[in-house]
């Protein structure tokens, strides 16, 4: 059992980049672009440092490493929260990671082929530099574990829920979760006596039904590919286009390659994933990237409107990820056209970018609110590691 006040060492690990924090008042290192010709970024607070030295991910982490030793005693953490983006149906709690641990997840990285094989990288790299510390996985899907059967069956034959696991899961949950409950917390309201549609809105893009407390419903699926479009991923799409599409010989491999990496906003503008460039190129009179923008927004609308209907009503609804916090016009633009359900936003307010964009009188309460996923996982790890489950 451990202290639950001792530092916590986060990690993310992903296909070219890593994050790695020491809660709960370490520094914050971010390293990106690992493995691309140009050469690794490395900011440590968001201050540039050199990166000549990255090659590949365990060279990120024993760099990182060795800049958090020249402050802490690295031979003293006991802890360390990893992101693992899919936990399938047997891992729905933070679990601490050993060998067998570690085996099941391998066998889940079919299902989120571009994030779990370089989580996984990134336990096994942090393990063999701390071996003296607790390593514990904390899952995207694992918020969404209570899920009711009529939100995460799909009209299949059962035996492929049962026998292959297919069914939704949902993601960003360690996200959806700390924003709700932070929003309950500036209304000053109970969360188990609120229902909120929470938004993650970046280069990938979810929206959730937190009822109660609970996830009841969300829109990405068995994959993270499922539901509103995104950077580069498609979302929704009928699947009969795929079946077309392989009838006409396109390989599964280049559908992967469509779906998750040169679809969404990418694909749809031919612009960039980033809506930044995206809003640009449409001030500019490109009539695609304005395309791209308007299916975007009007699918988060659509999301709001069918998740407070699997709530029976809405009391709230926050925005968060890079999108959600930072983007003000495409706020305005999902929130169009939802006064039939008492939404209505504070332009100025919104604009301006204050935390409460609640129109005067509006019946739902609308925020902004910036995650901080590696304060949540921070504090799961310690509560699982003494009290046996997290809080």
């Amino acid at each position: 059992m451990h202290d639950a006040q001792q530092p916590v060492l986060v990690m993310n690990s992903g296909s070219s980049s890593l994050k790695m924090q020491l809660h709960p008042n370490g520094p914050s290192l971010v390293v990106e672009r690992i493995g691309e010709p140009s050469g690794a970024t490395l900011r440590r607070n968001g201050v540039s440092l050199p990166a000549d030295d990255i090659g590949d991910l365990q060279d990120a982490v024993q760099r990182c490493l060795a800049l958090l030793s020249d402050s802490h005693d690295l031979t003293e953490l006991r802890l360390v929260g990893h992101r693992v983006v899919h936990g399938g149906e047997a891992h729905t709690e933070p679990t601490p990671i050993d060998d067998a641990v570690l085996a099941s997840l391998e066998a889940l990285s079919p299902l989120a082929p571009l994030h779990n094989p370089a989580n996984l990288q990134g336990i096994r790299v942090a393990r063999d530099a701390l071996p003296g510390a607790t390593h514990v996985a904390v899952f995207d899907t694992a918020f969404h574990g209570r899920l009711p059967r009529r939100a995460f069956l799909y009209a299949l034959p059962m035996p492929m829920y049962r026998e292959k696991g297919i069914r939704r899961y949902g993601f960003h949950g360690t996200s959806h979760d700390y924003v709700t409950a932070q929003l309950a917390v500036k209304l000053g309201t109970p969360r188990e006596q609120l229902r909120i549609v929470s938004l993650h809105l970046g280069n990938g893009a979810s929206a959730a039904a937190i009822r109660h407390g609970t996830s009841v419903d969300t829109t990405m699926g068995f994959t993270p590919m499922e539901g509103l479009v995104m950077g580069t991923r498609s979302g929704d799409v009928d699947p009969g286009i795929l079946m077309h599409l392989l009838r006409e010989g396109t390989a599964a491999s280049d559908l992967d390659d469509l779906l998750n990496r040169r679809s969404g906003v990418l694909g749809l503008s031919g612009v960039s994933n980033d809506l930044r460039d995206v809003w640009s190129a449409a001030d500019d009179g490109n009539d695609d990237a304005a395309a791209a923008l308007e299916v975007y927004a009007y699918r988060i609308r659509k999301a709001i409107a069918a998740l407070a209907a699997a709530m029976g009503g809405l009391d709230a609804i926050v925005f968060t990820g890079g999108v959600g916090e930072n983007d003000a016009r495409m706020r305005s633009l999902a929130c169009q056209e939802l006064a039939f359900i008492g939404v209505s936003l504070d332009e100025d307010a919104n604009a301006r970018g204050e935390a409460r964009i609640t129109a005067p009188g509006a019946q739902v309460e609308t925020w902004v609110i910036a995650t901080d996923e590696e304060a949540r996982i921070a504090e799961l790890v310690r509560h699982v590691t003494t009290e046996g489950h997290p809080s």
